[in-house]
């Protein structure tokens, strides 16, 4: 059986290099050179993951990676300043339009599933869940200045100030939770603490018993002494019935709605063409990889036939986006990529 392995293993590497089968990484002391990374801070930690594991295998190249928020890292990618962006929402069209005007080529590849978590303080007793409806209360433009304390959501809740904790404006979770909640992209109330970086957020949210804010569920899933996740009912009984907790099942399975969304990256693909960003992509679409890595990080890996389509889009080098330039509810990723490649 070792013997059978060996071999396998050997016609694996083969088949890498003609180019067919999935991404196999091999030890190669040769490859050399600068991969420069920025964007969202909720794909951060699978990147950040990524390239760890890469540079023990290649320890010639070297990979940095910022945390600007996907539009910051957007603004960076289609000026031609870095080589792959992560971003927790599609590409926007007026994005798609400065790429272009910049003559920056991209190939847009999914890596994840995220859920959004909702969450408050440990203390908060009173929280049992929250509607779509009543989260849509809380955050819509209208809020600001009139949804200031519990009551205000729910009579029967305390008398005390609601204290709010979200994303800032340049972060694609905060477009996609605008989307999903309040029905309109980056729409929201201005009267909350905000911050590109989650794990502010989660420092604001864990040290203030009034507290209720959203991010990536990978921050909750890191600090759940400190934070409780707040189960969502979005009246849907279709996704299940009664609130749903964020778990990597519910998040997988699709029944976290309507907060369930995938993660992505955004390689140039000039950038693509050097030896060193191709194998650093194809490790980081290789399903093995990414089913303990996504897991260990706290995220939901995507079905192996999804990997193989992603896979298959970056090594034709298909760019552009396969969505409607903009953060969309209750997609398909798998239909999205198999239309593409019919």
């Amino acid at each position: 059986m070792r013997y059978l392995t060996l071999l396998l293993g050997v016609l694996l590497v083969i088949l890498s290099a003609c180019g067919g089968g999935q991404p196999v990484t091999t030890a190669d002391s040769s490859l050399q050179g600068l991969i420069q990374a920025d964007g969202s801070s909720t794909v951060y930690p699978i990147t950040e993951a990524m390239a760890e594991e890469f540079q023990k295998r290649y320890p010639g190249v070297r990979i940095t990676v910022g945390i600007s928020g996907t539009g910051g890292g957007f603004k960076r990618f289609c000026a031609g300043e870095i080589d792959m962006n992560g971003a927790s929402r599609p590409i926007k069209a007026v994005e798609q339009a400065t790429c272009q005007a910049n003559g920056v080529d991209y190939i847009e590849l999914p890596v994840a599933f995220d859920g959004i978590a909702v969450v408050v303080h440990p203390d908060n007793t009173w929280v049992d869940y929250l509607t779509v409806e009543e989260l849509r209360r809380i955050w819509a433009p209208e809020a600001q200045g009139q949804v200031t304390r519990w009551r205000h959501v729910r009579p029967e809740w305390p008398d005390k100030p609601l204290n709010l904790f979200g994303p800032g404006v340049d972060s694609g979770t905060y477009d996609y939770f605008t989307v999903a909640v309040v029905g309109q992209e980056g729409q929201s109330r201005g009267d909350f603490q905000a911050s590109e970086d989650d794990n502010v957020l989660v420092q604001g949210v864990a040290s203030d018993p009034y507290a209720l804010g959203f991010f990536g569920y990978a921050y909750y899933e890191q600090n759940r002494d400190r934070l409780h996740a707040v189960p969502i009912d979005d009246g849907n009984p279709a996704n299940g019935e009664g609130p749903i907790t964020p778990s990597p099942e519910t998040i997988k399975e699709g029944t976290y709605q309507p907060l369930s969304r995938p993660i992505f990256i955004y390689v140039n693909a000039a950038a693509a063409e050097r030896p060193e960003v191709a194998a650093f992509i194809r490790f980081y679409l290789d399903p093995e990889n990414a089913a303990v890595l996504v897991r260990e990080v706290g995220y939901v890996p995507l079905p192996d036939r999804v990997y193989t389509l992603a896979f298959r889009r970056f090594e034709e080098r298909i760019t552009g986006s396969v969505f409607g330039g903009g953060a969309q509810v209750g997609v398909s990723l798998e239909e999205l990529l198999r239309r593409e490649g019919e």
